[in-house]
């Protein structure tokens, strides 16, 4: 039996996990917490505490997913989790004989390039990374510790991540006195998309199903729906959804962000759930209902939104 372990294993990682129970892949998490869910083998330790990692040496994974979450929004704890945290798990697998292939789930803040109009080439992953803050400077320097491995390593650069619990914009949108002052560009992705295709990329490396052979995966790519879209285009629609009055400054120009391709990403042959943001928020809005129409007594009619 393959055997995976996931290094971080919150919202998204839970979720790749959750999924790969479901084939019956062996699947052992690391978390902080001591939660778990059935059939998953935990242990709690912490990846800037590296003596805490010691058990790993002996788990021999075939697969290892590096999934956490900085703990806050500073340059020290991006170094601390990312960067550090990476080192010291890859650390507990240099003796590791069976190990195959190392995901590690990045960002596309990498891409510190800004635009203006929709006539720009999208950003794909041969375009040189340039990251203009903190965060993408250190996820950048812990992709680099990957080159060094005796292994294959894959690097998956999500962009912004939405979905199940996820409703920050939603909330925005219900509040127009909040609106940002400025109009960017935006790239999302749904989290059962990004956790699905982590999931895809793994069976290709182990060749599940048995019948087909393993397949070549990218040393790189970009994970994101297939509608880079100006944000206030998104507050927009999901205010009309909402019946929201939007304000007075609904109609601003772009004013820069970044256009992200996923053309790579679906070269493999993968299909997205949730290919833009009208299919992802349609059902966002359909399934936390309850919390964001408090006074609706309908649902059926949510069913139907155009």
């Amino acid at each position: 039996m393959s055997k995976v372990l996931i290094v971080g294993c919150g919202d998204l990682g839970g979720e790749v996990a959750r999924r790969l129970l479901a084939l019956n892949i062996q699947t052992i998490a690391v978390k902080r917490s001591a939660s778990k869910m059935a059939g998953m083998t935990l242990i709690q330790a912490d990846v800037t505490q590296p003596l805490t990692l010691a058990p790993l040496k002996a788990i021999g994974p075939e697969i290892v997913i590096y999934c956490v979450a900085a703990s806050g929004q500073t340059d020290a704890q991006y170094q601390a989790q990312y960067v550090e945290g990476l080192r010291h798990l890859l650390a507990t697998q240099v003796e590791n004989a069976k190990l195959k292939h190392i995901f590690f789930v990045s960002s596309t803040r990498v891409y510190g390039q800004s635009q203006r109009h929709g006539t720009e080439p999208l950003i794909a992953e041969t375009d040189a990374a340039m990251p203009i803050d903190f965060g993408g400077k250190r996820l950048l320097e812990a992709e680099a510790l990957l080159s060094s491995l005796p292994c294959s390593s894959t690097v998956l650069r999500l962009s912004g991540i939405y979905g199940p619990g996820r409703l920050r914009m939603i909330n925005l949108a219900k509040t127009p006195e909040s609106w940002p002052p400025q109009n960017t560009w935006t790239n999302r992705i749904h989290r059962d998309d990004a956790a699905a295709f982590i999931v895809f990329l793994l069976k290709r490396v182990l060749a599940i199903p048995a019948a087909f052979p393993s397949a070549v995966t990218r040393a790189c790519y970009i994970v994101t729906d297939s509608t880079p879209v100006a944000q206030y285009e998104v507050l927009n629609w999901l205010a009309a959804k909402l019946s929201i009055s939007r304000p007075s400054h609904a109609n601003l120009p772009i004013t820069g962000g970044k256009r992200l391709s996923n053309k790579a990403m679906l070269a493999t042959g993968f299909t997205l759930q949730y290919p833009d943001y009208q299919t992802g928020y349609r059902a966002l809005l359909i399934e936390h209902s309850d919390q964001i129409f408090p006074y609706k007594p309908s649902f059926s009619g949510l069913k139907t939104m155009p």
